[in-house]
């Protein structure tokens, strides 16, 4: 990037200059002011950067020194409006020091610090900053190894930020006892819209209580708790929390080990909800009766805002298969992906093809591909 040109300039030209210089040169000369301080080598990414709102600095092994570095060369610029940091190492002490400029940064608004080993230090430090932070709508913290002790900070920040719209708390070890902790903050924030706690430990009473926790928040919109082990008492109040909610739209079950039970408790929600779009409920053992009642709570609520929903690729009887055309008939525009059902349907498709297809030299004739090798077969009839 060259340097402004000199002189005097006004209008348009200036500002774009100013902008250039406080987001190209001068930042350029703040980052390596502060890597000779920290004793760092300088991250090839930020050397002579193009102007621009995204400072992406993924897989740069920057380390806590680096990023302490970054830290200090970011506290006053006003060019970066979302920054990405994951996976490089960043531990505990690396965590501060972006925290720490983040209680300084009045531009950055997304950010994302994934797989970086926080752990509960990084937590505490993250969520002192969001006490406050006053710009930062999406944050990212999966895959930090973040346990139920780390939870017990987050949950003050979460309780208390009404800014934060996007959080992703995905591939962590919380526990049951950091769902319950989360549960109580979120039933009390009143900003967050978009919800990610897949890939994490929650269980039986844990999972319940998080679950109560999400259905008494009347802002979130997106929730994903997917590969986590809900189980059916996770199933039964998140089946109230749909009764009673009429803000979320898109909700994430798949593979939380919610059986036929637990399948009923959410369809019972499902009868009365009025706002849900998105619902994905594969990889649980639901079997046919579980789908069925998912199927028939639809049926039964003419006011659904059911568009897509997702069920578990499993045999398909013929009540289910039923259910299916009869949902699909009630519901024209509603996009049901349902493997075993698309199965069912194909072999239905092929065989009233095949009845209509003439007999030839014997033997029925088959798609192309069949028939091809039936002559390879068969090379003189």
């Amino acid at each position: 990037m060259a340097a402004a040109a000199g002189g005097s300039g006004s209008g348009a030209d200036g500002a774009s200059s100013g902008e250039e210089d406080a987001g190209g040169l001068a930042g350029e000369s703040r980052y390596l002011a502060a890597c000779r301080a920290c004793g760092v080598t300088p991250a090839r990414g930020l050397l002579r950067r193009r102007p621009g709102p995204t400072l992406s600095l993924r897989h740069r092994g920057l380390g806590p020194r680096g990023a302490k570095a970054l830290a200090l060369s970011l506290m006053v610029d006003t060019s970066v409006l979302a920054l990405d940091l994951s996976d490089n190492w960043l531990q505990g002490e690396g965590a501060a020091a972006v925290a720490e400029m983040l209680k300084e940064n009045c531009c950055i608004s997304a950010v994302d610090v994934s797989d970086n080993k926080l752990g509960v230090e990084g937590a505490k430090a993250f969520s002192a900053m969001l006490l406050e932070n006053t710009t930062l709508v999406s944050l990212q913290l999966s895959g930090n190894e973040l346990d139920d002790h780390a939870a017990k900070y987050l949950a003050d920040a979460i309780a208390a930020n009404s800014k934060v719209e996007t959080l992703d708390l995905s591939y962590n070890l919380f526990g049951d006892k950091a769902g319950e902790i989360l549960g109580m903050a979120i039933a009390e924030n009143i900003g967050l819209k978009e919800f990610k706690i897949s890939w994490n430990h929650f269980h039986s009473q844990g999972a319940a209580a998080l679950a109560k926790g999400l259905g008494a928040n009347v802002f979130l919109k997106v929730l994903d708790v997917s590969y986590n082990g809900f189980g059916n008492s996770g199933a039964a109040a998140l089946g109230e929390a749909l009764r009673v909610n009429n803000v979320l739209e898109e909700l994430n079950v798949r593979n939380n080990r919610i059986s036929v039970e637990g399948a009923l408790h959410i369809a019972a929600g499902l009868k009365e909800n009025k706002t849900l779009k998105k619902l994905n409920m594969t990889r649980n053992p639901m079997q046919s009766e579980g789908c069925c009642g998912v199927l028939k709570a639809l049926r039964a609520n003419p006011g659904t805002g059911v568009e897509i929903l997702d069920l578990p690729d499993i045999p398909v009887d013929k009540e289910l298969a039923e259910l299916c055309d009869a949902v699909k008939r009630l519901f024209p525009n509603l996009l049901l992906r349902h493997g075993g059902n698309t199965e069912l349907r194909r072999k239905s498709q092929l065989k009233a093809e095949l009845r209509t297809l003439p007999k030839v030299a014997g033997f029925l004739l088959r798609p192309a591909l069949s028939l091809f090798q039936h002559v390879q077969e068969h090379p003189h009839g």
